[in-house]
């Protein structure tokens, strides 16, 4: 089962990575994910969202992975707030047996979390914000998967 999580709080990958496998023999892979905040122009970034929908489309995205890979554990968790470049926004991590599983769950995750998951963005730069548009190559990374 994957477990989601909506949070403001900052996560530790070594800490969720080692929670999937610690005393399971019957895991043969972790793959993770973790998106950050990328610096340059971008002085900070807000994300909203609501509660009740941000969770019911974040599991759903998780049982669609589940049933179609054999999975044997998995964390999903995505923080909201303001955050500042370098922080974490983001992590997937998935246990399976074999690491194909492991990889391909994980990428399917994050393509549909960039296009399913319902959050709205504001990055702020110069002093001012601007809320982030959808990108047709997140809807391409999505659809290699239908």
């Amino acid at each position: 089962m994957i477990t989601v999580r909506v949070q403001t709080e900052a996560f530790d990958l070594g800490a969720e990575t080692h929670a999937l496998s610690d005393g399971r023999t019957d895991i043969g892979a972790v793959a993770s994910f973790v998106g950050l905040v990328r610096g340059g122009e971008i002085e900070a970034m807000t994300l909203e969202h609501y509660p009740a929908m941000t969770a019911k489309a974040l599991e759903a995205i998780a049982a669609e992975a589940a049933g179609r890979w054999p999975l044997l554990d998995g964390t999903v968790i995505h923080r909201h707030g303001r955050l500042l470049p370098g922080d974490p926004i983001v992590l997937v991590a998935i246990a399976a047996a074999h690491r194909g599983d492991a990889f391909a769950a994980c990428a399917f995750i994050m393509d549909y979390l960039k296009t399913g998951a319902p959050f709205w963005k504001k990055e702020e730069t110069g002093g001012e914000s601007r809320w982030v548009e959808a990108r047709a190559e997140d809807d391409a990374a999505r659809d290699r998967w239908r």
